[in-house]
C-alpha cells in the first residue's frame, strides 16, 4: 500500500517526459499498467485523458524504445541520486 506522499511521487514522476515507467517500477514496484490505474483514479477525468494523450506512444517513458543518444541533464553539482534518496559520501 502506497503513503500519500508516494502516491503525489508517483504522480509527479508519470507526468515527468523523460522518467520512464520502468524507473517508477523499480522505486515503487507499480507496473506500467498500475501507474495507469493510479492516475485515472487519483486524477480529474479531463486531468487523466490530457496525461494519457501526453503519454500514450511516448518514447522516453519506455527505456527500451528511448533512444540510445538522448541524455538527461543533470547539474555538476547534484549529488548521485539513487532511487530517489540522496545517496551519502
Amino acid at each position: 500500500m502506497l503513503s500519500p506522499e508516494d502516491i503525489d511521487r508517483v504522480i509527479e514522476m508519470a507526468w515527468e517526459d523523460r522518467t520512464p515507467f520502468d524507473a517508477i517500477e523499480a522505486q515503487f514496484g507499480l507496473s506500467e499498467k498500475e501507474v495507469i490505474e493510479l492516475m485515472r483514479r487519483e486524477m480529474k477525468p479531463s486531468s487523466w485523458r490530457m496525461w494519457r494523450a501526453r503519454v500514450q506512444g511516448r518514447a522516453t517513458k519506455h527505456v527500451a524504445r528511448s533512444a540510445a543518444d538522448i541524455h538527461t541533464f543533470k547539474a555538476n553539482r547534484q549529488r548521485q541520486i539513487s532511487h530517489n534518496k540522496v545517496s551519502k559520501r
